[in-house]
């Protein structure tokens, strides 16, 4: 069975989440805007490291999906603002812990020193943030249709988590599930497209780690969903996507990707994304 990919759609950009300290929660906004690195700005701007300055993330520890955040950046997600507060709950604890990101950074890190229990420190980086792929440094981008059919592949799972375990900064509606295929081309090319008035250009699918695998709030690993999600995944292909982009650098196929990875051009810095914009592209 293949997907039904068709040109009598209008993506229409429904959802943006950014996610300000890397690994924890995500905090939806109706616009963002780009930084001088094209990335968004506040998207892991920053992120947590030992004393070796490795980052500590969910897929070195599974303690930090125990660990709940919520952000406050004012009216707006601006340099401009002076309001970056975040918010912390450990699953074992029933007191919210308040710290500002611009004067706190210590005590902050303190407090995730005592959580994980060993010292941690805040690493910043205001221009394109800590992004995986350093390569496609752009918002990652998928369709609601597609997180909607992979909750019929894992019926235990809503929407809701099913968005939280795959951590995409942009959602499309107006499309029909994994539409956001066509957005990588050949192996040595790109697809550029526009959102609003924003120039992207389309790399890859993203290789996805074991953090999907778990339950978001405890950690607790799904049984056999890497086998069903590639399995499915690789079923529901459209038969116009390019399999090259699936290699990985030993050649060998992975279906385990999902969302396209981006590059947005520097020269788009300062433009604002925005919830209800189109999508356009001269590529179809």
């Amino acid at each position: 069975m293949t997907s039904n990919i068709t040109t009598h759609t209008q993506p229409t950009l429904a959802q943006i989440v950014i996610y300000p300290i890397k690994s924890l929660d995500g905090k939806s906004v109706n616009s963002a805007k780009i930084s001088t690195g094209g990335a968004l700005e506040f998207d892991r701007r920053w992120a947590i490291v030992d004393d070796r300055g490795k980052i500590v993330n969910a897929k070195r520890t599974a303690k930090i999906h125990q660990l709940r955040s919520w952000f406050d950046f004012g009216d707006a997600v601006s340099e401009v603002e002076n309001r970056q507060l975040i918010t912390l709950q450990a699953a074992d604890d029933n007191t919210c812990h308040t710290f500002s990101l611009a004067t706190e950074l210590p005590s902050l890190a303190h407090w995730l020193s005592d959580f994980f229990g060993f010292s941690v420190s805040l690493i910043e980086n205001v221009v394109n943030g800590f992004p995986d792929d350093q390569s496609a440094y752009g918002p990652t981008i998928v369709s609601t249709a597609t997180l909607e059919t992979i909750c019929t592949w894992f019926p235990g799972l809503d929407l809701a988590e099913v968005r939280r375990r795959f951590r995409t900064n942009l959602e499309l509606s107006g499309t029909t599930a994994f539409w956001e295929d066509r957005l990588f081309a050949a192996p040595d090319g790109v697809v550029n497209f526009q959102l609003g008035n924003v120039r992207f250009s389309g790399i890859n699918p993203c290789q996805r780690c074991p953090v999907p695998t778990r339950n978001s709030f405890t950690g607790e690993i799904s049984p056999e969903f890497q086998k069903t999600f590639t399995q499915q995944r690789q079923l529901t292909l459209s038969p116009t996507v390019n399999l090259a982009k699936f290699k990985n650098f030993t050649r060998q196929t992975n279906f385990y990707r999902l969302s396209t990875n981006t590059q947005i051009p520097l020269s788009e810095a300062g433009k604002f994304l925005n919830t209800d914009d189109i999508l356009v592209s001269n590529n179809w």
